[in-house]
């Protein structure tokens, strides 16, 4: 309690009367648990007027807005007793009134100094009457109240100090509401100011008597009045009416009264207080309402609380089937046209319950009509409003379907745009349409066909058998009529419905139509930036009338189609290019080697990405070595394929210096950096010497190498790699590793293995396992179904790789010791005679005889040639693979260079000697000097000596010779 009364406390001095009483009661309501509260002022005539309400509907209100202060209600009871009083609902003697809930009334008196000037009325809920605690402190709320009140300002003007009834008068008159107190047993009539201007009465000619009322109301309207007043008195209800008054002027003028009868104990009738006031305009406003209403198009019915039709004009009159004086006071209910529609009865109770207004829809069974009806509550019942709305609705649901229709071809528009705009080849076009556009038509069957020269290109088909494309004729053919040609001649769609429609337009070509097994076609022209260029044909398997909905919605599908098309075309043409041009710089055949046997293949990434720079190699090396090269140019474009040309190239050069793989890696480095910071390459050069077994690796940047042993064990090197081409600083790193005969050496770029999905430690797990399998069931023994089987688990065919990938699979071999025979020499002139000695041995030997005196003087010109210019020690070696290879090793790193000898020069011929006699020779860098070879092929099973090779041992070199040999 002390809380709300300090919430009171802190309301401002000053604020509104009204907000003073809505405040009041709000916290004596919220006190005492009640269910709602009033508030009266005393007003002249001896009435109690209704000033403020809380929490109570205007059902029950309506019957205390006037009170009789000297009745029995409780409001009055507080006046009178001038202390709160307790009203249970069932206290004797109180008069009928309506149905109150709760349990009764606490009601205490409002005052203005000494004179009491209303009352505050609380209606109790279950707890019944207030305790003491809650009588005190709704002493307290009224004593806030009378206090605020003094403070009230007045509606306009200063605050007056005293609510009297002299501002009571005032106010009503400024509002046109005039009070009136009639004694109905004497006649006896007092009215106020406002009354008396309201009735159009001078004060002088008032006479007090009901009769002066009675001469100035209009004659049409007395009786009604009269029998209205009779009907409150005998009913103990609230006199409610609308009659017509004479003013001063003579006119008549429209007015509305409301008031209440009091009684004695007796329950007969004494007086009966009330207020008028004028409704000329709102009567006016109503009648030409009601004329509206009368002659509307629209069906309307008034009724009141009880559902009896008050009003019903032209419209609701043809509907119900009477007149409107028929239907006036009748139940709605009963009527046969209301009471025959499902549904109207339990929508308008259920609307009613709601209290706010309602629509829905209801169906007349006998004539299928549809009525939307409209329900509105009022305060005196309600309105319906009825309207048929049976085409309205036909052409709604015809539009809604429409627009679903439109709404589902804008969609499938939309995603057909979005999946075209994906689309990156000609056949990726093809296969966006047959997945959208032929289920959206029920179509059976999609040609796209492309001008190319003057020829059809076939870029693709779906839903035609096997052989039928072929079978076209893709020549144009002057006046014979070809219903493709014509479409892009003419450039507009055209539509044949039937076989039959075919056969008669087309009757040359009628049995084409029928091998394709369809039965109706559109024929849609692929135009872009002006050009006709081609023909997309959707056909169906059934004769099929297209709609103009869907020849539109076709055409312009084959305008997107067209430019998507186009787009795709160019792509493919881009793409085929540098696809031509990569595979241009990728070995075309890998060279056959005793050392090695091999395979390879170069995976490009998925549609969509340009071609990369992944490369393989196997470039041929002297001394029975191999050199084995993978690299990456990272990025896809021409760029990159261009940059891997190069450096393929500098990598053929560089090797044929018999550079060693840590030189020629830091080599290659130096040509990347020269090309600019966005290079980044990443390579594996590795060389293997089938003599010794020993593979020497340099990586930049890239994954290791796998090496398969002959009993399946998978190796990967863990040495780190250096950093990639063009970011790492020389010198390079040179792992050495040990291959047993039969292994496997598999090179590869880090698409084959690492992708967006997989982590490059998980794809070099998966490749191992790959090789594991292969090599015990069998695989491994063919290279090329090996690379398909690692291509296939590595690189499904159905995933798209989001980067290129290149791999070499090597199979290793060892010369056998017995195809090699080394010898070391001395430092002098007698080596030459020990080198041909152990070249004839060892020739016969392996029964080369027929290669014994070339190869005697080339080793006898090299071994001279170190005698003479090199240091030692000096080593002969002899290799029987491809071709015999002649070997002179010595200390010096000093390379021998040919050089053209004049005729007086008594040297420099031997070079031109041994280049004259070998296929090939060369020179090569060892860890201790250098090594001069020369290769010669094996003979074709004659033992005879080369024509002219005892001519060539006497020239060039033959004066060492013959020196050697004086010798000797």
């Amino acid at each position: 309690m002390n809380a709300r009364l300090a919430l009171l406390g802190t309301v401002p001095p000053g604020v509104t009367e009204s907000e003073v009483f809505r405040l009041a009661l709000g916290q004596a309501v919220g006190e005492l648990s009640g269910l709602g509260g009033t508030m009266h002022l005393r007003g002249p005539m001896s009435a109690l007027r209704l000033v403020s309400s809380v929490g109570l509907p205007p059902a029950l209100t309506r019957s205390w807005e006037i009170v009789d202060q000297e009745g029995p209600l409780a409001p009055a009871r507080a006046l009178q007793q001038g202390e709160g009083v307790w009203v249970p609902h069932s206290a004797p003697g109180t008069p009928p009134q309506p149905v109150w809930p709760g349990t009764g009334l606490a009601a205490l008196p409002v005052f203005s100094g000494r004179r009491s000037i209303g009352a505050l009325t609380v209606l109790a809920g279950d707890r019944g009457e207030p305790t003491p605690q809650h009588w005190d402190f709704l002493r307290d709320v009224v004593a806030w109240t009378e206090d605020r009140m003094a403070q009230a300002p007045p509606p306009s003007g200063p605050a007056q100090p005293e609510l009297n009834g002299e501002r009571l008068r005032h106010a009503l008159k400024e509002v046109q509401v005039g009070s009136w107190d009639w004694d109905i047993r004497g006649g006896e009539l007092i009215w106020d100011e406002a009354a008396l201007e309201l009735y159009g009465t001078r004060p002088a000619d008032f006479t007090g008597k009901i009769e002066n009322w009675m001469r100035i109301v209009h004659p049409d309207d007395l009786a009604p009045t009269l029998a209205a007043a009779q009907r409150a008195i005998l009913d103990h209800s609230v006199f409610e009416a609308e009659y017509r008054v004479r003013r001063l002027d003579g006119t008549w003028g429209w007015t509305q009264a409301r008031g209440r009868a009091t009684y004695d104990e007796n329950g007969e009738p004494l007086r009966m207080i009330g207020v008028g006031w004028e409704s000329n305009e709102s009567r006016t406003a109503r009648d030409a309402l009601g004329r509206a209403l009368r002659h509307m198009s629209d069906g309307f019915i008034a009724v009141d609380d009880e559902w009896r039709i008050t009003f019903a004009n032209l419209e609701a009159e043809r509907f119900l089937g009477f007149s409107e004086e028929e239907l006036f006071g009748r139940l709605l209910w009963d009527l046969p046209a209301a009471r025959d529609i499902p549904g109207l009865r339990g929508g308008c109770l259920e609307a009613a319950v709601e209290e706010r207004p309602a629509g829905f829809d209801v169906l007349v069974p006998d004539c299928g009509r549809r009525l939307h009806l409209r329900l509105v509550p009022g305060p005196d019942g309600r309105t319906l409003y009825f309207q048929d709305v049976t085409e309205k609705r036909r052409l709604a649901e015809e539009q809604q379907a429409a627009d679903r229709d439109a709404a589902e071809r804008s969609a499938r528009l939309a995603e057909l745009t979005a999946e075209l705009a994906k689309a990156t080849t000609s056949q990726d076009v093809v296969d966006v349409v047959a997945r959208r556009v032929l289920p959206a038509f029920a179509a059976a069957g999609l040609l796209v066909q492309v001008i190319e020269g003057d020829r059809l290109h076939h870029v693709g088909a779906v839903g035609f058998p096997d052989g039928f494309v072929d079978r076209l004729d893709a020549r144009p053919r002057p006046g014979r009529g070809d219903p493709a040609w014509d479409t892009i001649t003419v450039g507009t769609p055209l539509f044949l419905s039937s076989s039959s429609e075919f056969a008669a337009r087309y009757p040359e070509t009628a049995h084409l139509a029928a091998v394709g097994g369809k039965r109706s076609w559109a024929f849609l022209p692929l135009t872009a930036s002006g050009h006709t260029f081609g023909v997309c044909v959707v056909a169906f398997d059934r004769p099929r009338l297209l709609t103009y909905q869907e020849r539109d919605l076709l055409t312009t599908i084959s305008a997107l189609v067209a430019q998507s098309l186009e787009r795709a075309r160019l792509y493919d043409a881009e793409h085929t290019r540098s696809r031509e041009l990569q595979r241009s710089l990728l070995p075309q055949a890998l060279p056959d080697l005793p050392e090695c046997t091999a395979a390879a293949r170069y995976l490009p990434a998925g549609p969509g990405t340009d071609v990369g720079g992944d490369w393989y190699d196997i470039i041929p090396l002297s001394g029975g070595r191999v050199a084995l090269v993978v690299g990456d140019v990272m990025g896809h474009g021409l760029p990159e394929a261009a940059t891997m040309g190069r450096l393929r190239t500098a990598v053929h050069t560089l090797a044929d210096l018999e550079l060693p793989p840590d030189e020629i890696m830091g080599h290659l480095n130096d040509i990347v950096d020269g090309m600019g910071e966005t290079s980044y390459v990443t390579c594996l050069f590795a060389v293997y010497d089938a003599t010794t077994r020993v593979c020497s690796i340099a990586r930049a940047g890239h994954p290791p190498p796998a090496l398969v042993r002959p009993d399946g064990t998978v190796h990967f090197s863990d040495h780190e790699a250096d950093p990639p081409l063009g970011a790492a600083e020389p010198p390079f790193d040179t792992v050495e590793l040990e291959v047993p005969e039969g292994s496997l050496l598999v090179l590869y770029t880090d698409g084959l293995v690492e992708s967006a999905k997989r982590e490059i430690d998980e794809g070099t797990a998966e490749l191992a396992r790959l090789l594991g399998t292969a090599h015990a069931d069998g695989t491994a023994r063919d290279l090329e179904r090996l690379c398909d089987t690692l291509t296939a688990g590595l690189l499904p065919a159905g995933q798209q790789a989001p980067d290129d990938a290149a791999f070499l699979v090597a199979r290793l071999h060892a010369l056998p010791s017995d195809r090699m025979a080394s010898w070391s020499l001395p430092l002098d002139p007698k080596a030459a005679g020990q080198a041909r000695r152990h070249v004839r041995e060892q020739l016969a030997a392996w029964e080369l005889d027929g290669l014994t005196a070339t190869t005697e003087l080339l080793a006898s010109e090299l071994v001279g040639n170190v005698v003479r210019h090199a240091k030692g020690p000096v080593r002969l070696r002899l290799l029987y693979r491809a071709g015999l290879v002649c070997e002179v090793f010595d200390g010096s790193q000093t390379m021998p260079r040919i050089r053209r000898a004049t005729e007086t020069d008594e040297g420099g011929r031997g070079l031109q000697l041994i280049a004259a006699l070998s296929a090939r020779w060369g020179a090569r860098y060892t860890p201790t000097g250098k090594c001069i070879w020369a290769e010669l092929p094996l003979p074709d099973g004659s033992d005879e000596e080369p024509a002219d090779a005892m001519e060539l041992m006497f020239l060039g070199g033959g004066d060492l010779e013959t020196d050697w040999d004086a010798l000797l």
